[in-house]
């Protein structure tokens, strides 16, 4: 993806179900949240590249480099998630995310850029999650593929429900062109550069 200065260290993880993208807890009310250090002894000074919420998963690069997550987080660079949405979703609905959608954001109301979106044909491969999603008595879901070159606050949550079938599972699959592929959650490894 980018050269990376060897002096830094450079991590891909899996973050589980419950766990924050932070290394310490500012929150003063709930004190047992569950913290990325508790996966792997980081050296000082690391970084999560960007952020998956609580309650999403996937692939999350952390570095001890500026430069590389200055990089990695800017518009230049794919994310794709898979998310299992509420309901059979439409391709009317499909239609509206790739197109771009209003959703609401700290600072106001932002149209979201045109993306990429699918329906999965078939379920994906994913570890099972901590927490269950819900049973099949509360009605069909299914699942897409949202790549997005943009990163707002819970994005892909708010765009799904904007048109109607909510997420209920989102897990980050891709940075560029790191792949999840067969990783567990929790799963932490060492690379020498994010190429």
């Amino acid at each position: 993806m980018e050269n990376t200065n060897n002096k830094h260290q450079h991590f891909i993880i899996f973050k589980p179900y419950g766990y924050l993208s932070q290394f310490t807890n500012n929150q003063t009310k709930r004190t047992n949240k569950k913290l990325l250090g508790e996966l792997y002894n980081f050296p000082k000074n690391t970084m999560a590249i960007g952020r998956l919420d609580e309650h999403s998963e996937g692939l999350l690069l952390l570095t001890t480099d500026g430069k590389t997550s200055e990089f990695i987080r800017s518009s230049k660079v794919e994310k794709e998630y898979f998310a299992q949405v509420d309901g059979n979703i439409t391709q009317e609905a499909i239609q509206k995310l790739k197109n771009g959608v209003e959703i609401s954001t700290e600072t106001g109301k932002y149209t979201t850029k045109p993306c990429l979106v699918f329906k999965l044909a078939q379920l994906p491969q994913l570890p099972k999650r901590a927490k269950k999603i819900r049973d099949e008595r509360h009605g069909p879901t299914s699942w897409i593929s949202i790549t997005l070159k943009e990163g707002k606050f819970r994005q892909v949550r708010k765009m799904t429900a904007i048109v109607g079938f909510p997420t209920l599972r989102l897990v980050r699959i891709r940075i560029g062109t790191i792949h999840i592929n067969n990783m567990i959650a929790g799963k932490v490894i060492e690379v020498n550069s994010f190429k």
